[in-house]
């Protein structure tokens, strides 16, 4: 009841569109038993089902971090409300094609579904970019905790926005050819793009249905979204860590081992990006890629490393003096 009450307090249109997206998950799910139908071998009702999940998630700490800004208040409150309005009719629309056992995205039919969601992402896709980046914005003209908190929000909301634009890049590079495909109702549909890069919809991986046959912008798309929750509770982590080893009780040194997770977040990112532009699989990874990965992950935890020893080490030391 007590986290209810908090949740309560928060901004109020994102919190009542996150209730509403999780209880579309939960409805969805009920869905993919009780509706046999499916879309390029998915249920139909998995695509409505995730999208609940990860935009509850995404709205709901969005209601959250709107409750730091000491500055902008008013401008993140309407910034906010435009972003639940908006995630409701884009997700809605995927609930409409769902219903209808058709495609939402890439969907060029002239029939009414087809329209409607074709309307809808034309004129709601976009204030969701946009309130990303202007809480982004309000976040990095102020400081709303300490340090290691501040950067973690704000390179979290960084990476949100790119997910989102290197989806939009990705979408643009993997050709957008036509093609035609059958839908749940065993009608021909006519779409113009895709998710995957070099394979358009190739064979999916268990549940998150990404492409085990080619690149998928899904996968950078859902890695930079959620980097804001994976630093969060870094952040949270190290806090409580902080209770049992003294070295990590100073702001600075939570801040820069922040930073040292958020740079190899952000090359996890960039390098999965790359993959799927380049049509590979991200569970196939090439040479260039493991290499790639290798590198990044070497650098942050070398990174790491030397703050934890530079922190702990003068603790060390007067610790061995203390009882000699």
């Amino acid at each position: 009841m007590y986290v209810l009450r908090r949740i309560g307090g928060w901004h109020r249109p994102l919190v009542l569109h996150a209730a509403l997206m999780f209880g579309l998950a939960v409805w969805s799910f009920a869905g993919l038993f009780a509706d046999d139908r499916l879309l390029l071998g998915e249920p139909v009702w998995a695509k409505p089902m995730k999208f609940g999940i990860a935009m509850g998630i995404y709205s709901l700490t969005l209601a959250w971090l709107l409750t730091l800004l000491t500055k902008g208040r008013r401008v993140g409150w309407w910034v906010g409300t435009g972003f639940a309005v908006a995630g409701a009719l884009d997700v809605g629309a995927v609930v409409w094609a769902a219903a209808h056992g058709t495609f939402s995205h890439f969907n060029q039919e002239s029939n009414d579904v087809a329209r409607t969601v074709q309307t809808v992402f034309s004129f709601g896709i976009m204030p969701l970019i946009i309130a990303t980046l202007v809480i982004a914005i309000l976040l990095l003209i102020q400081r709303t905790g300490d340090r290691a908190l501040t950067l973690a929000l704000r390179a979290g909301l960084g990476l949100a926005f790119a997910s989102m634009l290197v989806a939009g890049w990705l979408s643009a590079s993997g050709g957008g050819y036509p093609r035609t495909e059958v839908d749940a109702n065993g009608q021909v549909v006519s779409l113009v793009g895709q998710h995957g890069i070099g394979d358009p919809d190739g064979r999916g991986m268990f549940l998150t249905n990404w492409s085990t046959t080619g690149g998928d912008l899904r996968v950078p798309h859902f890695v930079g979204l959620h980097a804001i929750q994976v630093l969060l509770a870094t952040v949270l982590l190290l806090r409580l860590a902080a209770a049992r080893w003294e070295w990590l009780r100073p702001e600075r040194v939570r801040a820069r081992l922040i930073a040292s997770v958020a740079f190899g977040y952000t090359g996890g990112f960039v390098i999965l990006s790359w993959q799927a532009a380049r049509g590979q699989s991200v569970v196939h990874p090439d040479g260039a890629t493991l290499v790639a990965f290798v590198a990044v992950a070497v650098l942050a935890l070398v990174g790491a490393a030397a703050v934890i020893r530079a922190a702990s080490g003068p603790l060390r030391e007067a610790e061995l003096a203390s009882r000699a």
